[in-house]
């Protein structure tokens, strides 16, 4: 549980506009409108690490699920990849020839060096790359209008949604499109998968213990997947402009399991639960929408006075936290179903928030600067 900010860290320039823990859960990351990358050490709360290369803001960062890299995407239609021990530059991917909106890895269970990334981009492309050569090894362009998230499941599925209202499946052996989602009328903002959490986290648990053995590292990160993934194909869910979240079920069906409706305004983001039995939705009719993983509407959380940007799960699926326009954050239980407690001390817009997957902390980025850590 949080319930007190234990450090403001002070550093960047601009509104913060990411931020992101490492799966081990030693370090934060956070992304600004001031182009640089900071990285903090979240035991000192201390910065260790200025990343300046961009020219514009930086969107979007993402670890990698071995914790060797993170990547940024930025306005400056680039992508780096930098070395999370010094915080170096180790490639710069060009290629997209408008703004990188969306980054994701390769799940390590599928490749042992965790060295494959896709990107979404303004410029209507998803590429993929190899962040050891700095190579781009594939492109997947057939969308009309910009890329706003792109995930890469477990099953050798990746997805990208867009503005165009479709989301469209590729393979990740050959880039082949496989099958093209249609369902929702405006707008796709987000995505998730029921995977989500244990294809981001890998080979580590809540206690962050390091397998230092590659191969050992890769099974037990397919094993953390299939536990959460049972005997199914993967499950996603999307959300839209069109005020609706659809349910799917990509590897064998182009049709929506299920339409989910209620939400009076446009819905900006969507989350699975860790262990992938709850959905949260977070919209700009300033509420919040629990759901079961079928589809089926839990509870509606009322709180925000503004319209909610970005909602994060504790490691245990149990609570989760939001960031909204009104410069407050909102700790939430999804068992008892009510407000856990309220966490102002932003003077501004929250833009991001992560849960550390250790669960003892929250970081937060908002438009007034700063980067703070919550914590019990």
């Amino acid at each position: 549980m949080v319930t007190r900010c234990s450090s403001s860290m002070e550093g960047h320039s601009e509104a913060v506009l990411s931020v992101s823990f490492s799966p081990d859960g030693q370090r934060l990351a956070s992304g600004s409108g001031d182009t640089t990358i900071r990285l903090w050490d979240t035991f000192t709360s201390t910065p260790y690490m200025e990343c300046k290369g961009h020219t514009n803001w930086v969107l979007f960062v993402s670890w990698s699920p071995n914790c060797k890299w993170l990547a940024s995407g930025s306005m400056d239609k680039t992508i780096r990849i930098w070395e999370a021990e010094t915080g170096k530059q180790v490639a710069c991917l060009k290629g997209h020839n408008q703004a990188v909106t969306s980054l994701c890895w390769e799940p390590l269970h599928q490749n042992i060096n965790g060295n494959r990334l896709v990107s979404g981009s303004k410029d209507t492309t998803a590429k993929v790359w190899n962040v050891t050569t700095a190579q781009c090894v594939m492109s997947l362009g057939s969308h009309t209008k910009t890329i706003t998230t792109v995930k890469w499941g477990g099953e050798g599925l990746i997805y990208t949604a867009s503005q165009d209202t479709t989301i469209k499946v590729w393979s990740d052996k050959d880039g082949k499109l496989v099958r093209v989602l249609k369902g929702h009328g405006h707008w796709v903002n987000t995505l998730a998968l029921n995977t989500d959490y244990v294809l981001r986290t890998g080979a580590y648990d809540h206690t962050g213990i390091a397998e230092e053995d590659p191969l050992k590292a890769q099974q037990k990160a397919l094993e953390r997947y299939n536990e959460v993934k049972g005997n199914n194909p993967e499950i996603l869910v999307s959300g839209s402009d069109d005020f609706t979240c659809y349910l799917w079920q990509p590897f064998n069906n182009k049709h929506p399991i299920t339409r989910m409706t209620g939400h009076s305004q446009l819905i900006n983001l969507v989350s699975f639960s860790p262990d992938g039995n709850l959905i949260v939705s977070g919209s700009f009719d300033k509420n919040i929408r629990l759901w079961t993983k079928t589809g089926k509407h839990i509870t509606t959380f009322r709180g925000h006075v503004g319209e909610v940007y970005q909602v994060c799960w504790s490691a245990d699926s149990r609570m989760f936290v939001s960031g909204s326009k009104d410069s407050t954050m909102k700790v939430w239980d999804s068992k008892k179903k009510k407000l856990l407690i309220n966490l102002p001390g932003h003077a501004d817009e929250v833009y991001s928030v992560d849960w550390s997957p250790d669960g003892k902390s929250v970081a937060s980025g908002s438009k007034d600067r700063l980067v703070k850590i919550w914590m019990n």
